[in-house]
């Protein structure tokens, strides 16, 4: 009896498959917006929203892997075209032989720059200005909770 799996029922399917179709939607816009505008992937803005957030515009590999939620060869892949780009490079930590900082240059500081105005129209377009303030405010809480307890 205790081993019968929970089944969604209808208003928890309704919200898991919004979830799913709405951000896929988001994503793809974002994306594509951002390509045509600016030659970036999403994950490479967000790379360039990091490193432009960091004090000096560096931060370590490892800590910009965890903090986008990527693998470290993933990012190594990314940065490479960055860096292929003129957009970022990578510079050794002097007190870690191991640890290697992702760098953004003054050309990728100026090309977030130039992206960002874009990007945030998107972001408006395809959900924020969609939503009322109280739907806004219950969707970050609710995305907030979930984010939160998968880290633990």
């Amino acid at each position: 009896m205790g081993d019968e799996p929970r089944w969604l029922s209808e208003q928890e399917m309704r919200a898991w498959t919004g979830f799913l179709t709405a951000g896929a939607l988001v994503e793809r816009r974002v994306e594509q917006q951002l390509k045509e505008e600016s030659g970036l992937s999403h994950t490479q803005y967000e790379i360039l929203v990091r490193l432009s957030a960091a004090p000096d515009g560096a931060l370590r590999m490892t800590e910009l892997a965890e903090a986008l939620l990527n693998s470290k060869s993933g990012l190594t892949y990314q940065i490479t075209q960055l860096e292929k780009a003129g957009l970022t490079e990578r510079r050794s930590c002097p007190t870690d032989v191991r640890g290697v900082f992702a760098v953004l240059t003054e050309a990728g500081r100026k090309r977030l720059e130039a992206a960002a105005p874009g990007h945030v129209a998107v972001v408006r377009e395809a959900l924020i200005d969609v939503l009322t303030p109280e739907q806004l405010a219950v969707l970050a809480d609710g995305l907030g909770e979930v984010a939160r307890r998968l880290r633990e």
